[in-house]
């Protein structure tokens, strides 16, 4: 992979999951449309995530990505970024306390629009259609007009993207991500549940923590960590001219980055070590992601390792395990001693939703909360097992009221799953489970620094 890397080389290799836009010329079209586009982030915010994401793998902080499996035109609002904003701001204190390290904060939300799809074409009764690929893509209903792969659905995904960074940034930056502020994060339908009154809890304890550091004189205006924080985006780079589109050369260092997102990451069913979306991924200079299924063999992840992070620099690469509760026991401990023998630099993060998609006896599909919880302890036991460090967690969430995964405090049924099921692609846990997962982690945390303290005092006598 030693060969000359521009953002169109990807064009040589053999490419999956894209559509097949009929009109060429308009995709060319759009393509140049979005070349002249500002960018959505900044080389800079990159390079400083690559640095906290250095942190991740060498042990000194967590990761917590989550938001949209797919982001949609119709649900786009400002209640729809504020509210996922604030269970995301809710799961980082929580995980903040427990674990005592910082959290890095990396949502699915400004460019998630894409999904990979198992087949390419959909068939109902006698019809057959291109699949849903994604509101940047075409659309959800079942109609010739709908499913007809649109470019210009790019051009209005960059707009919502912007707009939603936009939103975002000021959140972050201006005075609702405030420590003093964390009674406010709780949403409605979460404020009456027991996880709500769990977080009420805590809140009450960081009032305490405020009252005696601003007693000692550290405050929101000494401090600027305690009225604002860092968010970052992401999105799996799937849209392959899209990403072409939105890569720029940085004026401060001549090094190409992928401006649609701070970081980026290639799927599983698009990791192919000679494929387009590999090839077009190690070129550019933003942290990225690799999806590890169970699939993945220690012979496979080293190559690819090699090829996205051949300089070894931590920060650069991060690989998310997808394994499914029933497996990840049996197919992530190889992947961690290979990759610890081969003294690797990476991330290592749980996404613990993809491999346990099923679907319920109503029809819909779901994901079970015990299964979730269950592949996020395998991961941690499989890490404690190895020596190695649990570096995050990915979930696909929303801080709206659905009803799309089974069980939780809240105990929702397959009968239920229809009351709220709302989700353009696959099921999210609501703001009320999210919360309850964090804390869920947040003990598997506290174990974890329990057991490195006493490691600690074990070497120290």
């Amino acid at each position: 992979m030693g060969e000359r890397w521009t953002p169109d080389t990807w064009r040589t290799k053999p490419v999956e999951q894209q559509p097949d836009y009929p009109d060429k010329v308009a995709l060319a079209q759009v393509e140049g449309r979005l070349a002249a586009m500002p960018p959505l982030v900044f080389a800079g915010e990159a390079r400083r995530l690559k640095s906290l994401l250095a942190n991740v793998a060498n042990g000194k902080a967590f990761l917590l990505q989550g938001g949209d499996c797919a982001e949609s035109f119709a649900e786009f609002s400002a209640n729809t970024i504020r509210d996922t904003f604030r269970v995301l701001l809710q799961m980082a204190v929580a995980l903040t306390f427990a674990g005592g390290m910082p959290v890095v904060k990396m949502s699915r939300l400004a460019g998630q629009f894409t999904k990979p799809r198992s087949e390419p074409t959909e068939r109902q009764g006698d019809v057959e259609l291109p699949s849903y690929r994604g509101d940047m893509v075409n659309g959800l209903a079942f109609d010739p007009a709908e499913r007809r792969p649109d470019p210009e659905r790019m051009i209005r995904a960059y707009n919502q993207s912007a707009a939603t960074l936009n939103l975002l940034r000021a959140f972050a930056q201006g005075g609702y991500a405030d420590l003093h502020q964390v009674h406010s994060w709780t949403l409605g339908f979460v404020a009456s549940s027991a996880q709500g009154k769990r977080y009420d809890a805590l809140a009450q304890e960081i009032d305490r923590a405020l009252a005696f550091m601003a007693a000692c004189g550290i405050t929101g205006e000494t401090t600027p960590q305690i009225r604002e924080t860092d968010l970052f985006t992401s999105h799996e780079a799937l849209l392959l001219p899209y990403e072409q589109a939105m890569t720029r050369i940085d004026s401060t260092t001549g090094d190409w980055y992928d401006v649609s997102a701070h970081f980026l990451w290639i799927g599983d069913r698009t990791r192919k070590p000679e494929g387009a979306h590999v090839e077009f991924l190690r070129g550019i200079k933003n942290p990225i992601g690799l999806k590890c299924g169970p699939s993945m063999n220690p012979d496979d992840v080293l190559r690819l390792i090699d090829i996205l992070n051949p300089a070894n620099e931590p920060g650069r690469l991060t690989l998310i395990a997808r394994m499914g509760a029933e497996k990840v026991l049996d197919k992530l401990p190889p992947l961690l001693r290979a990759v610890k023998r081969e003294g690797k630099s990476v991330g290592w993060v749980s996404d613990p939703m993809h491999g346990n998609t099923i679907k319920s006896g109503t029809g819909y599909k779901t994901r079970p909360f015990d299964r979730i919880m269950a592949e996020v302890r395998g991961f941690f036991a499989a890490h404690a097992a190895e020596g190695t460090h649990p570096g995050g967690v990915h979930f696909e969430m929303t801080g709206q009221d659905v009803t799309e995964c089974t069980g939780g405090a809240q105990a929702i049924t397959d009968s239920g799953l229809s009351l709220r099921y709302h989700t353009h692609c696959d099921p999210r846990l609501n703001g009320a489970q999210s919360l309850e997962l964090a804390f869920l982690i947040a003990e598997e945390l506290q174990r974890l620094r329990s057991a490195t303290d006493a490691n600690r005092v074990a070497v120290a006598f």
